[in-house]
């Protein structure tokens, strides 16, 4: 794992107890050793392509004010733009290029399963999305070029952006602190603080995103997975009835007897919690995975794994683990789907997760037994795995 260089006299913890999620922080020069290596060139070609969610942001000469299009583009289109004032966003791109996942090893002392994605936006002199605020955690690292950031801490509220625009554009905005980042300094901006890039000159930015779901997100994901597991599939019946004086009346009975119903349903402590971790490692609908047409058994894979020697994460697979479930079990999660180990399973699941490139001498030992063999076939079958002689 790279470690991400703190100013002086800040630790990880020390960052996550007074900075996380709380304030702003200047980093001068904090990845010496990580080269983005994408040219301007290679995001225009990105955003000519179905893979990729791009978009293209002109603060003029649109047909509107901070006009936003959406890619795919055509490959025309970017010699007719003007000199200044426009912006290309490209989201995802560590999903495709793994020198651009490198970026992420450098945060994960913050949980894999927080982890969004690494956006990269080229801008033209002046370029910029306008000020804003985002709803999640940001490290904004300045690969190529030069970009003054302007925030302010006071609060926003949907009245303040400016009325009819394709994006949420605050007025007049008046910073409180600004910062000038030259190739290889980073900003880490917490939700809710108001922000404004410039690019001074053509410039390149890598933004490391979190996950971030709304609460009726979550909320909808916990109930779907307790009506599944918790309701059985037959119909209501009534309880003992007595004639109605008025056929029309909801009476207190019938209500509480509903009531008594669901609560003794939904209240149980026998619930399956796998549904947070499910839920957390969804994948976005244009990255899902899919399973092999022709699935190999586990004999053909450890041999072709062996003949291999490495073995590959997809780059669209999310991947978590939590330990002893409620049924006694430890639980992969990887894109929406869940897996279970006994819970004496060790080191296992923390090394699969960790590393993106698996080594058969590493995992051998495991390979002899049957369970663990069964999993990583699993994972290939379902094909959050792949060598290195398959396209993805």
């Amino acid at each position: 794992m790279h470690n991400l260089n703190f100013p002086k006299g800040l630790t990880t913890e020390k960052f996550l107890a007074d900075y996380w999620q709380r304030k702003p922080l200047l980093f001068r020069n904090p990845l010496p050793d990580f080269q983005c290596g994408l040219e301007a060139d290679d995001l225009a070609g990105m955003a000519c392509e179905e893979a990729f969610e791009s978009r293209l942001v002109l603060e003029k000469h649109g047909v509107t004010p901070w006009e936003a299009r959406f890619g795919p583009f055509d490959e025309t289109l970017f010699s007719g733009l003007p000199e200044s004032h426009w912006t290309l966003l490209v989201q995802d791109v560590d999903k495709h290029l793994p020198d651009v996942a490198k970026l992420l090893d450098y945060f994960r002392f913050i949980p894999d399963w927080r982890l969004d994605d690494v956006m990269v936006s080229y801008a033209v002199d002046q370029g910029s999305v306008g000020p804003h605020i985002d709803d999640y955690d940001v490290f904004l690292y300045q690969a190529e070029g030069r970009r003054r950031w302007k925030i302010h801490t006071r609060p926003v509220s949907e009245e303040d952006y400016i009325p009819g625009l394709d994006l949420r554009i605050l007025p007049d905005f008046e910073p409180e602190q600004e910062w000038l980042l030259e190739p290889g300094d980073m900003l880490y901006l917490p939700p809710n603080i108001a922000h404004w890039g410039l690019a001074e000159g053509e410039c390149m930015t890598c933004s490391v995103g979190f996950r971030a779901p709304r609460l009726q997100e979550m909320a909808s994901a916990w109930f779907d997975a307790t009506i599944e597991s918790r309701l059985p599939q037959r119909r209501y019946r009534d309880p003992l009835l007595q004639p109605q004086a008025a056929p029309g009346e909801i009476l207190p009975s019938a209500l509480n007897e509903f009531k008594a119903l669901l609560h003794s349903r939904l209240q149980s402590n026998d619930r399956d919690d796998r549904w947070f971790g499910r839920f957390i490692t969804e994948a976005k609908d244009h990255l899902q995975v899919f399973p092999r047409e022709q699935p190999m058994t586990e004999h053909a894979f450890l041999n072709h794994f062996r003949e291999q020697a490495v073995i590959h994460r997809h780059g669209y697979t999310r991947m978590a683990f939590s330990r002893l479930e409620s049924d006694g079990h430890d639980t992969l999660y990887a894109n929406g789907q869940h897996y279970t180990l006994p819970s004496d399973s060790g080191d296992f699941l923390p090394v699969i997760t960790h590393y993106r490139t698996l080594h058969f001498g590493y995992l051998q030992e495991w390979l002899e037994q049957p369970i663990y063999l069964a999993l990583l076939c699993q994972l290939y079958n379902d094909g959050h795995l792949q060598f290195a002689d398959e396209t993805a």
